[in-house]
């Protein structure tokens, strides 16, 4: 067992960057855990790890995922509060309204949370496929609600919208392909409903980073100039040009820089005066999502950081959108964003168990005896000889002599004992040269990925295919740290592998001061002691993005609330059993217990084993089917 160094817990937070991502909603205490403050408004705070001891004491087991309703209501205060502010200071004459992206999070609570918070704000939802125009018609029950209806459409997703329109929302379908007009077109003939209509536009201006295809003339979705021309003349012939209300463009996901939406926003807003211009009503410009999460708290125009706020976001979109009104003489339109990262991803954190650690850390070797093989000799006075002057010819004649004793190996002139050796060697002039590295003011660099050589595997109880797909898929950077023990100072330095068999299953990617580091500093572990882990802001999209790889399920969830007297736990959404995962992929749990019996029953019979074992055996495989997919206490 590693002894234990005193840390601060100040460098933690400085270590893991938690001010830089986690402002305002976590923070490192004095007692060395990170504390939640749901409400940033409020003083009251969660100790994480003082949570997950009171939720695993009610037999909540890890993984487990957290939601914070108070930061999503915070998260929607904020962009509504930022575009007021904007509004208000530029004297803009029209009002904005926000509508939350259903694709970003479909899980009913949180679709639920979002209605509730955004009640006060007039905050809508964005449906962009007929699973999720359902889930926005059945929770959106206010008067005065506002839905926009995208994504691909056919005749039964037009004619649910356009019969909507006689409820209390305003529902607008954005055509967003060329032939989507007829189709409208003839389930407003059906019905005897005009509908109210939107249409999305292929802008020239470049987005930035992975997502920047979601713009452009070879962009996925939108009506290209030409197209939106053919729209409005159809329109008119047919005189419902009054039908078009909105126009919508959207940059993608993620945009970084500032710059681009700006450029983005000039082009949007001429293109819109240009159709009230042509007699369309219009009315909405939606600038579609983008807003950023600075996941790295770098706060630069990195892919996973941002160089802008939110409320210089809410300004620029404002300011944009009201200088081109103004240069073509037109009345104002209300803005509508639809953000739903910005929003979503704050609130939610995902804890989970370290189970064990593989590491390559010897401490100093042996003498060895003068009779073996000259290359063990050779090894071990390199291993003498490192200093921090001679680090790169050392690395280069232990790597020699590796090398050296694998083909000697290979070709039979070296037994696998005297190869082990070496190896052994090998890896204690690694690690003596690593320690050496920390004392250069240059590091060469065919040695700067030592570290990473070096670093430790930290066995975890998640499965990165279901909780942080887009680390697997993107290589995305998701804020993780220990959320104990931040008052000692971390001295290994490892990667996260997951349960799953997969080679991708490991997570060697994390943010950094300067750069994504290939390992993160962690904690030796200690027997006995339960070590954990958290990723943030993985409220967007990872939920539902997530897969059934190794059938690995849903993990437990629960909604923790502040109150007045402290915190509740609103809500408690058991994880997958076994049982419910075989089902998904089409397995009848019911018919495998009998056949596990019958082939019980048969080596009972042939007395391959005992009516003790046969219990046992079926105990366990049923009971099994009941249980988690992830690892328990008891197991690990």
């Amino acid at each position: 067992m590693s002894e234990r160094q005193p840390h601060n817990p100040s460098a933690s937070a400085a270590l893991y960057q938690i001010e830089g991502w986690g402002r305002p909603y976590f923070v490192v205490n004095d007692a060395g855990h990170v504390e939640v403050r749901p409400d940033p408004s409020r003083d009251e705070a969660i100790d994480l790890h003082s949570l997950i001891e009171a939720l695993t004491a009610r037999g909540i087991a890890l993984p487990l995922l957290i939601r914070f309703p108070n930061i999503l209501h915070d998260r929607i205060r904020l962009l509504n509060d930022c575009f007021a502010t904007a509004i208000e200071e530029y004297e803009y004459p029209g009002t904005y309204r926000g509508v939350f992206p259903i694709k970003v999070n479909q899980q009913r609570h949180l679709v639920e949370e979002v209605v509730e918070a955004g009640r006060p704000y007039r905050h809508g939802l964005e449906a962009g496929s007929k699973p999720e125009l359902l889930i926005a018609l059945a929770a959106m029950q206010d008067e005065d609600g506002f839905i926009v209806c995208n994504g691909y459409k056919d005749l039964t997703y037009m004619e649910t919208a356009l019969m909507a329109q006689h409820f209390d929302n305003e529902v607008i379908v954005v055509l967003e392909r060329k032939e989507e007009l007829e189709r409208v077109l003839e389930a407003s003939k059906k019905l005897g409903i005009r509908p109210c209509l939107g249409v999305r536009t292929k802008l020239s201006s470049k987005g930035i980073g992975r997502w920047s295809g979601s713009c452009g003339e070879r962009a996925k979705f939108g009506l290209t100039t030409s197209e939106i021309v053919a729209v409005v003349d159809r329109l008119r012939e047919l005189d419902m040009l009054d039908c078009l209300k909105l126009l919508h463009f959207h940059m993608g996901s993620q945009v970084s820089s500032i710059l681009p939406i700006k450029n983005a926003i000039r082009e949007a807003a001429h293109t819109y005066a240009e159709l009230v211009k042509l007699g369309a009503a219009m009315g909405y410009l939606d600038v579609g999502g983008g807003l950023a999460v600075d996941y790295d708290g770098s706060k630069t125009d990195f892919h996973a950081s941002m160089n802008y706020g939110v409320q210089e976001y809410a300004y620029d979109i404002v300011a944009g959108v009201q200088d081109g009104c103004e240069k073509a003489g037109i009345a104002a339109p209300t803005i509508v964003s639809e953000s739903g990262r910005a929003v979503a991803a704050y609130q939610s954190v995902l804890l989970f168990d370290v189970l064990g650690a593989d590491g390559v850390h010897f401490g100093a070797p042996d003498e060895p005896e003068p009779d073996v093989h000259r290359l063990i000799l050779d090894l071990y006075e390199t291993y003498r000889g490192i200093v921090p002057k001679n680090v790169q010819e050392s690395w280069h004649d232990a790597l020699e002599a590796k090398e050296e004793a694998r083909s000697l190996f290979k070709y039979g002139y070296l037994g696998m004992r005297e190869l082990a050796r070496v190896e052994k060697l090998f890896w204690h002039c690694s690690e003596k040269i690593q320690q050496n590295l920390h004392r250069l003011r240059h590091v060469p660099e065919e040695l700067s990925k030592l570290d990473e050589l070096m670093s430790s595997i930290y066995y975890c109880n998640f499965s990165i295919f279901q909780s942080a797909p887009d680390t697997w898929a993107m290589d995305q950077v998701f804020p993780i740290m220990p959320i104990h023990r931040l008052d000692e100072e971390p001295t290994v330095k490892a990667r996260l592998a997951d349960l799953t068999c997969d080679s991708d299953g490991i997570i060697d990617h994390f943010i950094d001061r300067e750069e994504v580091q290939p390992v993160l500093p962690l904690h030796p572990l200690v027997a006995g002691e339960r070590y954990v882990l958290g990723m943030f802001l993985g409220g967007a999209y990872q939920e539902i993005l997530g897969d059934l790889h190794n059938l690995f399920g849903d993990t437990n969830a629960v909604h923790v609330r502040l109150e007045d007297y402290g915190y509740s736990v609103a809500h408690l959404i058991r994880g997958d059993s076994i049982e419910q995962v075989l089902r998904y992929v089409q397995h009848d749990p019911e018919a495998m217990v009998e056949s596990v019996r019958v082939q019980a029953e048969r080596a009972l019979n042939a007395g391959r084993m005992t009516l003790p074992q046969l219990r046992t055996f079926m105990r366990h495989y049923e009971s099994s089917l009941l249980g988690y997919t992830y690892l328990s206490a008891d197991e690990e």
